[in-house]
């Protein structure tokens, strides 16, 4: 799965993004971090080795979904290029690569009473930064982003960061890709993960 999930990321993400400075960001993503093998978070959504390119690739089906619609289209006017939903969906959580750790702790068996170590996964931010203007900052460092693009990185998380209420309103109103990146990023941890999970 984790091979399977590896390769549409790449080969969604080489047929997309002709950006200059993509290939050099592409090859940091395979050979220099663990962009690939990083869960999504450390006890909710993808928790689990490969979970991020898991998660980033849930959001771009989302993204490509809501995007596509005649709603998005006719009643709303929302037309972004195949290459700004491809960057901003794949790339909007890089923040998270080489910040989780593997670490060990005892656990109780409810049944049993019989404790046992299990690994788990810790979270231990090198560069902190923030979420979003962390995941800019990092593609940043390889390639140049639209201001829409930007903006939809930085502000994804929506109203569920600490950020003024008011300063993350405007931005989402200013930025239609960040409003409909923050809905695509709702339902893919939210909806489609979960679900997943429970199956």
């Amino acid at each position: 799965m984790a091979n399977e999930t590896k390769e549409r990321f790449i080969e969604i993400y080489t047929r997309e993004i002709k950006r200059d400075g993509a290939d050099r960001l592409l090859d940091f993503l395979q050979q220099k971090c663990d962009f690939f093998t990083a869960p999504a978070s450390t006890r909710f959504h993808c928790s689990y080795e490969g979970g991020l390119c898991e998660h980033s690739l849930n959001v771009y089906d989302c993204l490509r979904s809501y995007l596509d619609s005649d709603r998005a289209k006719n009643t709303f006017g929302l037309d972004f290029s195949d290459e700004s939903v491809a960057i901003v969906s794949l790339l909007h959580d890089v923040c998270k690569i080489n910040t989780y750790r593997t670490s060990m702790r005892n656990v109780k068996d409810d049944k049993t009473g019989i404790w046992s170590r299990v690994p788990y996964y810790e979270y231990n931010d090198t560069l902190p930064y923030g979420h979003g203007e962390k995941s800019v900052y990092i593609v940043s460092g390889f390639m140049r982003l639209t201001r829409d693009e930007a903006m939809a990185i930085r502000w994804h998380m929506g109203f569920s960061g600490t950020e003024d209420q008011k300063l993350v309103g405007n931005a989402l109103r200013m930025y239609p890709l960040a409003m409909a990146l923050m809905i695509a990023d709702c339902e893919a941890s939210t909806f489609v993960e979960e679900r997943a999970e429970k199956k």
